[in-house]
């Protein structure tokens, strides 16, 4: 499916974002590893987090959704062998995190997904989950799904994550739950931790310290909890926002996590009128509005501790850099290269076709920013590459078609209406 956006005069509006993803992904998996029931609220209902309900319910946990909440009927640390391979869909969450307890299950189960995921590197898990006495088989010398798992009783490690990555963390820290002892996480650079604030409102043993958290063993009660708005889905109308002076956008009930936040402080530092109000807390997660005012906006340096608070809005920051006064570099993020698709390079072709200049790195980016003209990009199928280069067209000289607009769907299936909206 293709779709045109169209440019835009100004971008005006006050709206709620759906259900963050990686919360509503931990928050029915932990619910169901819970005994009892765990009410949801704001549930993201796109085809990521309903790989994971379906996941759920194939290993014999009742999920029922009646519209305005999901609820998980927790049925405590073991479940039901699968009787065919679980399909994860589109969703490294899904695989990974589901890993991660499948290790401590006393029986086998195979994990795949689409073309797209069955090409994404999954020996960052292998590799650990197999320290924890987990067997596991997959194609390629061990990195590629299917993964095929037989789980049992493991053994608590302290592990020390080679590359950033908040899925390779909630992986060992769930498989811990099954583990003798206690089992840790040390980890390079602060990533993202809904997994053990998660854990923690439901009653998890969770000790943190700066740079590591570990994990013992222990009951888990069903909560009922909403989710918060999904900053990273946010992100795009905001950087819309930004790139375009004097527009002005409020997004309420968005999650502000710390560790999600980075591109709150990149569109400030590019010159962006960004502010926070009415902020609180919910169910463990920093939650509040946010207001962004469109400036002129200067090039940055966006680099190490920051790639992994900025990893999945980093499509979009391009559109903004593109717009840019001087050169936006973006280094350090190699990791975008095994995302749903070669993230950099897909960028990089789709920013050369609306008249940017760009010098690809192996680990980034140099966008020289300028103006961004109308045409035709390809997506490969990658939501945030789709959700970006929609964004390019509200900013562009003319109309930009993104083929492979159907992706959308993962993530934020009303994406497109809500660019209408605001748009003026």
């Amino acid at each position: 499916m293709d779709i045109t956006i169209s440019p835009v005069r100004n971008i005006q509006g006050r709206l709620h974002v759906p259900g963050d993803k990686s919360i509503s992904h931990r928050a029915a998996l932990i619910g169901a590893l819970a005994r009892g029931d765990t009410l949801i609220d704001n549930f993201l209902r796109a085809e990521d987090c309903l790989s994971t309900l379906s996941c759920l319910r194939a290993l014999g946990v009742a999920i029922e959704d009646d519209g305005s909440r999901v609820i998980v009927h927790g049925v405590g640390p073991h479940w039901r062998a699968p009787a065919s391979p679980l399909d994860a869909g589109n969703s490294g969450t899904t695989m990974r995190l589901l890993a991660g307890i499948l290790a401590g299950q006393p029986f086998e189960a195979e994990l795949t997904g689409d073309a797209s995921l069955r090409n994404r590197p999954m020996d960052r898990i292998v590799e650990p989950l197999s320290q924890m006495g987990a067997r596991i088989a997959a194609l390629g010398d061990g990195r590629f799904p299917p993964l095929r798992i037989t789980g049992g009783p493991l053994r608590g490690i302290s592990y020390t994550l080679p590359v950033a990555s908040a899925q390779v963390k909630s992986a060992v820290l769930l498989a811990g739950l099954f583990a003798r002892g206690e089992t840790t996480v040390v980890e390079p650079t602060l990533t993202r931790d809904h997994t053990e604030r998660m854990l923690a409102w439901f009653g998890a043993q969770v000790h943190r310290q700066p740079g590591r958290v570990s994990v013992t063993p222990g009951g888990l009660r069903g909560r009922e909890l909403a989710v918060p708005g999904d900053i990273s889905s946010a992100a795009f109308v905001l950087t819309a926002v930004a790139a375009r002076p004097g527009s002005e956008v409020i997004v309420e009930g968005v999650g502000l996590n710390p560790t999600r936040t980075g591109v709150l402080d990149v569109l400030r530092a590019m010159g962006a009128d960004v502010a926070v109000l009415n902020p609180t807390v919910r169910c463990g997660e920093p939650v509040a509005d946010v207001v962004v005012r469109g400036r002129s906006l200067r090039g940055v340096r966006i680099a190490g501790e920051m790639i992994p608070r900025v990893i999945d809005e980093l499509p979009v920051l391009c559109m903004a850099a593109a717009l840019a006064g001087g050169d936006t570099v973006i280094a350090d993020a190699s990791e975008l290269r095994v995302k749903e698709s070669d993230r950099i390079g897909v960028m990089a072709r789709g920013l050369r076709a609306l008249g940017v200049q760009v010098v690809e790195r192996p680990d980034g980016m140099i966008i020289t920013g300028g103006r961004l003209r109308g045409g035709r990009v390809a997506s490969t199928g990658d939501h945030r590459i789709a959700m970006a280069f929609a964004v390019a067209g509200l900013l562009a000289d003319g109309p930009v078609t993104v083929e492979g607009a159907e992706s959308l769907a993962i993530s934020f299936p009303e994406f497109e209406r809500v660019l209408q909206e605001v748009g003026h």
